[in-house]
């Protein structure tokens, strides 16, 4: 099977030696999304909700260009710093994943990339 790789300009450039997304077959892998506007290059919010809703929104523009969206993700990853902002990420999350509800991990870390709060990664169908 070949992979491509998946690129956008409406969501942050990679800050490392990865790409933004893998497609193979019918499937999109995600590279983890903080809460960096791609106009900037800068991390926004500073507080959990706002944080998760811009990763989540760059999640969705990655997942947009490579033919997919929020509602074919199949299993996220989230990375966050403080298990006590828990609560409060998952009230976000709901907003963008209550329908389809897929599979999740979540993980407490001690860092994150540009000190963000909460970091995700997906998994989607195309």
């Amino acid at each position: 099977m070949q992979k491509s790789i998946i690129y956008t300009e409406t969501a942050p450039e990679p800050i490392g030696p990865y790409s933004q997304a893998i497609v193979i077959g019918d499937f999109i892998f995600t590279s983890g999304q903080i809460a960096i506007n791609p106009s900037t290059g800068n991390i926004e919010g500073t507080d959990i909700k706002t944080q998760t809703r811009i990763a989540i929104q760059n999640l969705s523009e990655i997942l947009k260009r490579a033919g997919s969206s929020l509602d074919k993700v199949i299993k996220t990853t989230v990375f966050i710093r403080n298990m006590e902002d828990f609560k409060l990420m998952n009230e976000v999350y709901e907003e963008y994943f209550g329908q389809s509800k897929p599979s999740r991990s979540t993980v407490e870390v001690s860092g994150l990339p540009k000190n963000a709060l909460v970091e995700i990664e997906a998994i989607a169908h195309l």
